[in-house]
């Protein structure tokens, strides 16, 4: 009777553990990649939202490799699974609607963050307008140019919203500046390396003719410092932007090379996983992050909202030492 008993009582252990595991809310996150600062940054505010961290969600961060075909099966993966939500930051605005159909037809919410898809099907949205930061970036180009000289242009990945609308920014500040000359305008796929090698290249075939450098992102601005300063050429001698406020692109502003504006990736993948947990749940939820209170302005609105967009931040002067704080 005893060992019956025992038995009895381990059986019903095992059960309550299995129906503990069951309740556990599984979410995928599908970035573009986590080569450079600005997605792993996204990436680790994930895990570190409060509900990661607390056990009632099981989290996984994939890499998509910069590759859209890289995604699409990423999301098969997680349709498998049979993820409860999937939170989507796709490399091509047009490929990766596939993925969100694949997602859909398996009655799996996606909430898009920091990259944009075409698609009707996307569940909510949190991100920034990149339309506003390309115009802000290029202005503080020509303003230090006094709306004068030449300028390169450094693009993101061809077809991805953020190269879109980035660029769709910086031409609107150009057309204010019609005495302006584009001298350069390629992609560097968001690389330094490939910026760097890009700026070299520049230099020789346009000596002392570049007076300002249009990043779309900072890494490829700071790949561009690298080439200027490779060549013996004095940095600050060129007006040069870029976006994201990555730790380097912090010390750079800091130290004159550069300006940039901050991209707040924590509220971007914070806000999404919210977003993600309230739909897994079919609303029975309340958003865990501090981004909601941080930004008056994007109001949780009872996670109702399609679209949720995180404010810019210019770096300067009188804020770059508290955002090099926030970094570890």
């Amino acid at each position: 009777m005893r060992k019956l008993m025992i038995a009895l009582a381990s059986a019903t252990a095992l059960l309550a553990s299995s129906a503990v595991a069951q309740e556990k809310i599984k979410i995928g996150a599908a970035p573009y990649g986590l080569n450079a600062e600005f997605m792993q940054i996204w990436a680790a505010a994930m895990q570190e939202h409060p509900a990661v961290k607390s056990g009632e969600v099981e989290l996984t961060v994939f890499d998509g490799r910069y590759d859209a075909l890289v995604q699409q099966d990423q999301f098969k993966t997680m349709v498998t699974q049979k993820y409860n939500a999937i939170i989507f930051a796709p490399i091509d605005v047009d490929a990766g609607a596939a993925a969100v159909q694949s997602a859909a037809d398996a009655g799996i919410p996606v909430i898009g963050s920091n990259t944009r898809v075409n698609s009707d099907l996307l569940t909510s949205y949190v991100g920034s307008d990149d339309t506003i930061s390309g115009y802000m970036e290029a202005k503080t180009v020509l303003d230090k140019l006094g709306c004068k000289g030449n300028v390169v242009i450094l693009e993101g990945p061809v077809g991805q919203s953020a190269q879109i609308s980035r660029l769709e920014g910086n031409k609107k500040a150009l057309a204010e500046c019609p005495d302006v000359k584009v001298l350069e305008d390629q992609t560097a796929n968001w690389s330094r390396a490939e910026a760097q090698t890009l700026m070299e290249n520049w230099l020789t075939a346009h000596p002392k003719q570049i007076n300002g450098v249009i990043g779309q992102n900072d890494e490829m601005a700071l790949g561009a410092i690298e080439a200027i300063k490779a060549a013996g050429i004095d940095e600050k001698s060129f007006a040069i932007a870029g976006i994201d406020g990555i730790t380097d692109a912090l010390r750079a502003v800091k130290a004159g090379e550069m300006t940039s504006i901050l991209q707040d990736a924590r509220a971007q993948a914070q806000g999404a996983l919210d977003l993600a947990i309230f739909h897994a749940k079919k609303g029975n939820y309340k958003p865990q992050s501090d981004i909601w209170a941080t930004y008056k302005d994007m109001p949780w609105n009872d996670g109702k909202d399609k679209n949720y967009n995180v404010p810019w931040t210019p770096v300067t002067a009188d804020n770059v030492d508290k955002l090099l704080a926030t970094r570890k």
